[in-house]
């Protein structure tokens, strides 16, 4: 027999169960395999990503979340750009080291962010029946900038995704992408691995 309280939990791990697809499961390994990597600096990160964000394509269109679904398109095509400046002595015959931006680059990447943001998400107000119009809006756009700063190994990059997932977790919660949520509520965590991992990095490269 099960009290109350365990008929809830079978319940709901049976809901947890059902509502998550193969899809998503892949595409969850991947984008753990794809962090993991990047904290250690590793260009295999950048194949995961390709094959996660393509599923994510997917998964999220047909979760109503337009914006992140398009969002994914952009991914994959800054995961080719990433996977070509992280190769060895990329650029101008160095290897792409870890720095930060100055503070006028923040000001002005975070309001573009803005003004994009409630530019976008009144035009899925209006001409869709998309989910969370203005919050997916902020989370491709910002999405968007810290990882084109991965690309460039910005520090700060982790500082905004730690924020940009901390929003993504309740929008895929409120979307039914359970799996999907824990995966951001590991991602926190990774985050700050990932955070003092290239702060070592850079100091060790500039001594």
């Amino acid at each position: 027999m099960s009290d109350g309280t365990g008929l809830g939990l079978d319940t709901a791990f049976a809901g947890f169960v059902t509502a998550t697809s193969p899809w998503e499961v892949a595409a969850v390994f991947l984008a753990i395999v794809y962090l993991v990597l990047a904290i250690r600096e590793h260009p295999g990160c950048w194949p995961a990503a390709i094959v996660s964000s393509l599923l994510y394509i997917i998964l999220l269109g047909k979760q109503q979340l337009y914006m992140e679904s398009a969002l994914q398109v952009f991914y994959v095509a800054m995961a080719i750009y990433g996977w070509w400046a992280w190769r060895p002595a990329a650029g101008e015959g160095e290897s792409l080291v870890v720095h930060t931006w100055p503070w006028r680059n923040h000001v002005i990447a975070l309001l573009l962010v803005v003004v994009l943001s409630a530019a976008s998400g009144r035009l899925l107000v209006l001409n869709t029946s998309a989910a969370l119009p203005y919050l997916d809006s902020s989370i491709t756009w910002a999405s968007l900038l810290a990882t084109w700063m991965v690309t460039r190994k910005v520090l700060e990059n982790w500082l905004y995704w730690f924020v940009i997932d901390s929003l993504s977790l309740g929008a895929f919660l409120n979307r039914g992408l359970y799996l999907t949520t824990a995966l951001f509520g590991l991602y926190l965590v990774l985050i700050v691995i990932g955070y003092r991992a290239w702060r070592r990095s850079m100091h060790e490269t500039a001594t």
